[in-house]
């Protein structure tokens, strides 16, 4: 067993049998019923960990796909999501980082049922990533078992406003299609400078901004001048006493691909 490890995380990822993507790749063996004998990963890391990036689950789809293309792909792409879902335990990111674009997915019966929607290249995404790590588990935590009725059909028409804004190309919609109730007010006690940032963002021409999963990352869309935005964040970020980097990113449409060796 051998694990290298560049990039985001290389001072404390794991490098033996509990790292993700050596998990990831022994599960594939597990389904094909083909013994592991151990593996040799490289790992070039460039997404954050701990930030609500969803790094856990590209490292979980990396192992599986890459196991997978080993052994001559004896799993399809709707076996490689499913098996990934199971192992990250949702699947909202695992499909998005498989099937690319704008992508919802859901657990139905055992399976994972997906879609994915093209975003028009038009709008940028500018992400700001804090330096301080965010836990998932915390993040969780403060979130109340229970929701009104209110809040989630306020959520609901705000999912499908922005089901409807994205594809379409209508920026103009995201500052009320990116709201929501559910969960950011709670998580905006464990990051107060949240509104701050996303006032700023706002300031400076995005259309709207979300958290970027559980975060601690901060999510803006924008029609034009993603790098104003970005400055803006980061400038509004340190102001909290906070440092960070915001980087404007487009898109990936394709998603993962794969040759069988």
């Amino acid at each position: 067993m051998s694990v290298s490890i560049e990039g985001e995380g290389a001072s404390h990822l794991d490098r033996g049998e509990g790292n993700l993507v050596v998990r990831g790749a022994r599960s594939v063996y597990e389904e094909a019923g083909r013994p592991f004998r151990g593996v040799t990963i490289a790992c070039l890391n460039r997404i954050p960990t701990g930030r609500g990036l969803g790094s856990s689950a590209a490292a979980w789809l990396g192992g599986i796909v890459g196991a997978n293309a080993l052994l001559g792909s004896p799993l399809d792409r709707d076996a490689v999501l499913w098996l990934a879902a199971r192992k990250e335990g949702h699947p909202d990111n695992v499909a998005a980082a498989l099937l690319g674009g704008l992508t919802v997915a859901c657990w139905c019966e055992g399976r994972v049922v997906a879609a994915t929607l093209a975003v028009p290249p038009a709008i940028q995404w500018v992400v700001l990533i804090p330096e301080v790590e965010g836990s998932t588990a915390e993040a969780r935590a403060v979130l109340p078992p229970t929701v009104s009725r209110a809040d989630a059909v306020f959520n609901l028409q705000r999912l499908g406003l922005l089901l409807a804004a994205l594809p379409a190309g209508r920026p103009e919609l995201l500052a009320v299609a990116m709201e929501d109730r559910l969960h950011q007010p709670y998580r905006g006690r464990l990051f107060p400078w949240m509104e701050r940032v996303a006032a700023a963002a706002r300031s400076a021409g995005a259309a709207g901004s979300a958290l970027s999963g559980a975060g601690p990352s901060l999510l803006a869309a924008v029609a034009t001048g993603g790098d104003v935005v970005a400055r803006a964040m980061e400038s509004a970020l340190a102001e909290s006493g906070i440092r960070g980097r915001a980087v404007v990113l487009a898109v990936d449409s394709v998603g993962t691909v794969w040759e069988a060796a």
